[in-house]
């Protein structure tokens, strides 16, 4: 099993969005109250990013940029240049229809390639929330496949054809895959005492595996602790250190979420859901979920699908 492979699945990270912006200095656009992990590359020309308590950071050919957590934000010709709230829509129709957003007058000086990221609410294990505010690649990112992406998803945009916003899509999920893997590949700092260090610990890394593969497993922290050949206490020692939470903890909020997504997508009954995440009876199942989500998980079946149809209603 590939663990990252896995939570990004479950927790539904999905590229949502792609378009293409030209603008001729001075230009400028600002993005309000948006939800969704925010992409930038810089194909041509340059740019800044302005993050409301940080710095301006300088984009340069080649950069790429992810906001994970969709935080307001500026992007521009020049720290402090005015910047109007982009409209969503205009962008929409640009992917749709293979056009530009365009900014400015004049000699069109810098190119960037947008993308947008969403992941499902339902689901507590985030990846993109583990990341920090601004994960920034310069554009010497050694020839990755990173830059092959960049330039297949600007050749789609440039000219769409049959499909076009499938392939886009895919391409943006490629391309947050590839993105990690660089900014990984250097372990940050930001990376310590989160799930993402995970990854760089081949014994936890085998722990995780083996809960995610077989989450209804009657698991135990000696349970687990034997089949590593390790001792509890060192493997409750490394739990905590790396993860910030206990083996048992994990277990639970991984098996809520599973069950939190077959609650709202599926009509399986609660006896199944519960036998599918390791509980024997819907009453232990019941009382572990109200404790991890605040509500019985019949209530919130029902609260959830409300709320996914509000959702594809104003899609």
């Amino acid at each position: 099993m590939d663990l990252l492979a896995d939570v990004l699945a479950v927790a539904g990270v999905r590229g949502t969005l792609g378009a293409r912006i030209e603008a001729a200095d001075p230009w400028g656009l600002t993005w309000r109250g948006v939800e969704d992990a925010a992409f930038y590359a810089v194909t041509a020309g340059t740019a800044w990013l302005s993050v409301p308590g940080r710095e301006p950071l300088q984009l340069l050919p080649g950069d790429v940029v992810l906001l994970p957590t969709g935080p307001d934000h500026a992007i521009s010709s020049a720290p402090g240049v005015w910047a109007p709230d982009c409209d969503p829509s205009a962008a929409e129709h640009a992917r749709r229809t293979g056009g530009v957003i365009r900014f400015g007058e004049g000699e069109v000086r810098t190119h960037l390639l947008v993308a947008a990221y969403a992941h499902d609410p339902a689901v507590s294990t985030q990846m993109l929330t583990l990341l920090p505010e601004v994960v920034h690649l310069r554009g010497d990112h050694g020839g990755t496949c990173l830059d092959d992406t960049l330039r297949v998803l600007a050749r789609e945009l440039a000219y769409p054809q049959a499909a076009s916003s499938v392939v886009i899509d895919k391409l943006a999920d490629i391309l947050l895959i590839q993105l990690l893997r660089v900014w990984l590949a250097g372990r940050p700092e930001e990376t310590k005492h989160s799930w993402l260090a995970v990854l760089d610990d081949p014994l936890l890394t085998e722990a995780l595996t083996k809960l995610h593969q077989d989450p209804a497993r009657p698991w135990t922290t000696e349970l687990l602790a034997s089949e590593l050949t390790i001792s509890r206490s060192t493997l409750a020692r490394r739990f905590l250190a790396v993860i910030g939470q206990s083996p048992g903890s994990y277990l639970t909020q991984w098996r809520m979420d599973l069950a939190a997504r077959r609650l709202r997508d599926s009509d399986d009954t609660l006896e199944s859901i519960a036998r599918s995440v390791g509980y024997t009876s819907v009453y232990a199942f019941s009382r572990a979920f109200s404790r991890a989500r605040g509500v019985p998980p019949g209530r919130y079946r029902i609260t959830a699908r409300a709320d996914l149809d509000g959702v594809l209603a104003r899609a």
